[in-house]
């Protein structure tokens, strides 16, 4: 009897054997898994090792040396330049713009609207915008051609010219402006409503509430958003070249030519200006996530 109950314990102590189950729930993210490794990972390790490496195979680095020649660092400094003023433009306009529908008091429609607007716009890039913005501003566009026979204004004689560098800004912040507003608005949202109340309580005017306790709260969320705009402007190469063509001389125009295939291009030294434009982009990258986990941390 002591030996059934000794037995008896010990089958009872030992634990069940769980049945094998297939990881199901890993199911629903293979096709994301899959798309990010083809289109994603497996391009970036490409371009990174034939950035360093000569048409025959082996080890260089004459390909990052070609960089720094005048060639390819001018167009990286306008792509810089062009990034920086696209992106502080869309930040400032997108900030009144959600303030307005925040705080503003104006009617919850208005904010719907905008808000749904900024959901498309945000995303309407490439050959399409181009084509909308040659229709409307450019030599012929309804804009340009109105301006000239209602009210004697002659666009391209006070100097504007849509395929210039302020013609591309210009363009770029038909979708800057808009991701803007989609970011910062929850900001916004998260305001308390204490916080104004205790300002005005000590005497603090609207514009000092902003100054003093509004845009320092708000000032993580801000530089983030600006190092996001700055790294969506920097990668648009569709717009730049449907707009533009090659009389623009930014970075994506130039990692296009130079991959192409054609006798003049170079694909290593396209790989190595990709590679460049994947260290600004990830650190801008890389810049928005750290500001914006701090101020989601400040929002709490």
């Amino acid at each position: 009897m002591t030996g059934a109950t000794s037995a008896d314990s010990a089958g009872a102590a030992r634990p069940a054997r769980r049945p094998l189950r297939l990881p199901t729930t890993w199911i629903g993210i293979a096709p994301f898994a899959a798309f990010a490794v083809l289109f994603l990972i497996l391009p970036t390790l490409n371009i990174v090792l034939g950035a360093f490496r000569t048409p025959e195979g082996a080890f260089t680095l004459g390909n990052l040396a070609g960089l720094f020649t005048p060639q390819i660092l001018g167009p990286f400094w306008i792509s810089i330049k062009l990034s920086l003023i696209s992106a502080g433009l869309g930040c400032l306009f997108g900030l009144l713009l959600a303030a307005a529908v925040t705080r503003g008091g104006l009617p919850p429609a208005i904010r719907s609207a905008l808000m749904t607007f900024s959901g498309v716009a945000s995303q309407f890039a490439g050959v399409p915008l181009a084509f909308a913005f040659i229709a409307t501003l450019g030599r012929l566009g309804l804009v340009t051609v109105l301006l000239n026979e209602l009210f004697g204004i002659r666009l391209m004689a006070l100097g504007f010219n849509l395929i210039t560098f302020t013609g591309l800004v210009l363009t770029y912040l038909y979708f800057q402006i808009p991701l803007m507003v989609l970011i910062i608005t929850p900001a916004l949202d998260g305001l308390k409503r204490e916080w104004r109340e205790a300002a005005e309580s000590l005497g603090a005017t609207g514009a000092q509430y902003w100054r003093m306790v509004a845009l320092p709260v708000l000032w993580p969320s801000l530089l983030g958003t600006f190092a996001l705009l700055f790294a969506n402007s920097f990668g648009a190469v569709a717009t730049a070249m449907a707009l533009t063509g090659s009389s623009l001389s930014i970075a994506p125009i130039i990692l296009f030519a130079q991959i192409r295939g054609d006798v003049l291009g170079n694909p290593h030294l396209g790989y190595a200006v990709a590679f460049g434009m994947i260290v600004i982009t990830g650190l801008a990258n890389l810049a928005y996530i750290l500001l914006r986990a701090r101020a989601e941390r400040w929002l709490k």
